[in-house]
């Protein structure tokens, strides 16, 4: 039984940039941010913060909202009237308690239930879209100043579905497998699904796994005989 996330996405001071930009766009934009498995709180060290919001900026821009009819698009609809909604409430509060809007931010005018891809910085522990799943196309950063402060603002959250993590360090990931209350955890990828792997989370994100021989076990009954 899943039943979604709220996934960080920690990026080090010894990450490869450009490749925690590529996993950034796949982890938060993937089906329009509507996914359980989507990156929502991008939890970045001080020293590399800036770096990486520009790039995520400049390629949040360039991408095209419109139906999937047009081959142009990037970003299509939200499922309903009441995401839209809900989207732009999550956005307008972060902003009301201190978050930087830095593009995006709003509905697209017009037909349809489009929102525009969102960044915003600064997004403080209390903000709603640090503690709901989105469930939509808004990155919310936060910055940190140590290993040790990264995992506890993403261990902060009912959830623990999915992490990802961007470091050039071996003993550090290591250190996060142990660390992170996750049932799934992405070292320098944007995707973790496969169905060779167990799929499920920890806390409220749901009990039991799918995928690879872990899955398996959900479909047999375990039976138990006493001979005295």
């Amino acid at each position: 039984m899943e039943l979604g996330g709220n996934a960080p996405f920690l990026v080090f001071d010894d990450a490869d940039l450009d490749a925690a930009v590529d996993g950034a766009m796949l982890a938060k934009f993937r089906n329009m941010g509507q996914a359980c498995t989507a990156a929502n709180r991008f939890i970045v060290h001080e020293d590399v913060a800036d770096d990486l919001t520009a790039q995520v900026v400049e390629r949040v821009r360039s991408l095209t909202v419109g139906p999937g009819t047009d081959p142009e698009s990037r970003i299509g609809p939200l499922i309903d009237e009441r995401a839209v909604l809900r989207t732009a409430e999550l956005v307008t509060d972060a902003i009301d308690r201190g978050a930087r809007l830095l593009t995006g931010g709003s509905r697209v005018e017009g037909p349809g239930t489009f929102f525009l891809p969102t960044v915003l910085a600064d997004v403080p522990a209390d903000a709603r879209l640090s503690r709901e799943e989105i469930f939509a196309p808004v990155l919310a950063v936060t910055t940190v100043a140590s290993e040790q402060d990264a995992v506890r603002a993403a261990n902060d959250t009912e959830y623990g579905l999915v992490a990802y993590a961007y470091t050039r360090d071996l003993d550090r990931a290591h250190r996060l497998m142990k660390a992170l209350d996750t049932g799934m955890l992405g070292i320098n990828t944007g995707l973790v699904s496969d169905a060779a792997a167990p799929f499920g989370g920890v806390k409220q994100s749901g009990l039991g796994r799918e995928g690879s021989f872990e899955g398996i076990y959900e479909y047999l009954e375990t039976r138990y005989a006493l001979i005295s």
